[in-house]
């Protein structure tokens, strides 16, 4: 199979029904967004792999990356066109928020507002962070004009606030301070 297929070469491109759309289409942009924080996972991955203090988190984030390519494909896919087709569901969600209740016991109280920063492994976990925020704007529109589940919504969300718990593990566990913010 060839990577280049010059279906793309006139500015559309399928979607997972076959539709053809625009490449800047905002189900396109979404589903790119989310394939950006997939790859800033596999760096975050690559970055913790060394480090037996940061092995569990690691075990959860493949398992995310492949959350994110089941996002991705429900992205993809117009809401009921196909059936039997991978779509974010409940399931998914309760992993992130059991990742976050899981990880969060490990951590203080915040009592101020902290900056991106500390380890390496926090800085990417923060990187990571905002570009799923940035995802999230491009998947809400989506959601509010009811052409995704609120499942692809609520995973979005739930995904930033555990890479911001993700990034205060990785400084507590390496003995780095939260950097915080000097109003």
């Amino acid at each position: 199979m060839k990577i280049y297929t010059k279906t793309g070469d006139q500015g559309e491109t399928g979607l997972a029904d076959g539709t053809r759309v625009r490449k800047s289409n905002s189900r396109i942009q979404s589903y790119g967004a989310v394939d950006e924080v997939n790859s800033h996972v596999g760096m975050l991955i690559s970055l913790m792999s060394a480090k037996s203090n940061l092995k569990d988190i690691v075990e959860d984030l493949i398992m995310i990356q492949h959350q994110l390519f089941t996002l991705g494909s429900d992205l993809a896919n117009p809401q009921k066109k196909l059936e039997n087709y991978p779509r974010i569901t409940e399931r998914e969600i309760t992993f992130l928020e059991n990742c976050i209740d899981k990880f969060d016991i490990e951590l203080e109280p915040l009592r101020a507002f902290i900056l991106p920063g500390g380890t390496i492994e926090a800085s990417q976990c923060h990187v990571i962070r905002t570009v799923t925020r940035r995802s999230e704007i491009k998947i809400v529109d989506l959601y509010l004009n009811d052409e995704i589940s609120k499942s692809c919504f609520v995973y979005i969300n739930r995904l930033s606030d555990l890479f911001f718990i993700l990034a205060r593990v990785c400084n507590k566990r390496q003995d780095q301070s939260d950097v915080i913010w000097k109003k």
